[in-house]
């Protein structure tokens, strides 16, 4: 089988879209002025519940990819859940050669999490703050089950963001 054809065949599989995000130390200890952490951001489509009991889910992430790398040595991450009017959000965080995450976040009203200290996107239909339980090699992507330390539902309004042959797209 062709990696072509199981890309087409995976594209038919309707997905959410969510935002992760992790807080990492400063990438300029050196200098007085650079912030003493800095936010990380990636958009995800393969995010999925594992468990009500305890409260697990999983996200897969790119190998060798920064936010793969960050999360393999800081256990404390968040996920947004984007709404449909959020797909600027989705595009700018999933660009590759992209500019620095600092510059993505800088327009993007955000809260940070209690427990991750990681950003929360205002108007997400949900958020979730999870601590990493287990994290499993599988073929060039990183699974990585979280433990869900918080999770809320603010936002009401509006249906998901939602990625489906090989575009992001509104259920209706």
């Amino acid at each position: 089988m062709s990696n072509d054809a199981f890309r087409a065949a995976m594209s038919r599989l309707a997905d959410g879209v969510v935002l992760v995000t992790a807080r990492e130390p400063s990438l300029d200890a050196d200098d007085p002025g650079a912030p003493d952490r800095e936010d990380v951001g990636m958009t995800a489509t393969a995010f999925v519940s594992v468990s009500l009991d305890p409260p697990l889910v999983l996200v897969s992430l790119r190998t060798g990819s920064r936010m793969d790398d960050l999360l393999d040595e800081q256990p404390l991450w968040a996920v947004s859940v984007l709404s449909e009017n959020q797909r600027h959000i989705a595009g700018r965080f999933a660009m590759k050669g992209r500019i620095s995450d600092r510059l993505l976040f800088a327009d993007i009203p955000y809260v940070r999490g209690e427990a991750s200290g990681a950003p929360l996107v205002d108007g997400a239909l949900a958020t979730l703050e999870c601590r990493t339980e287990q994290v499993v090699r599988a073929g060039d992507h990183t699974l990585v089950i979280g433990r869900v330390l918080t999770a809320t539902a603010p936002n009401a309004d509006g249906g998901p963001l939602v990625y489906f042959r090989g575009r992001y797209r509104q259920l209706g």
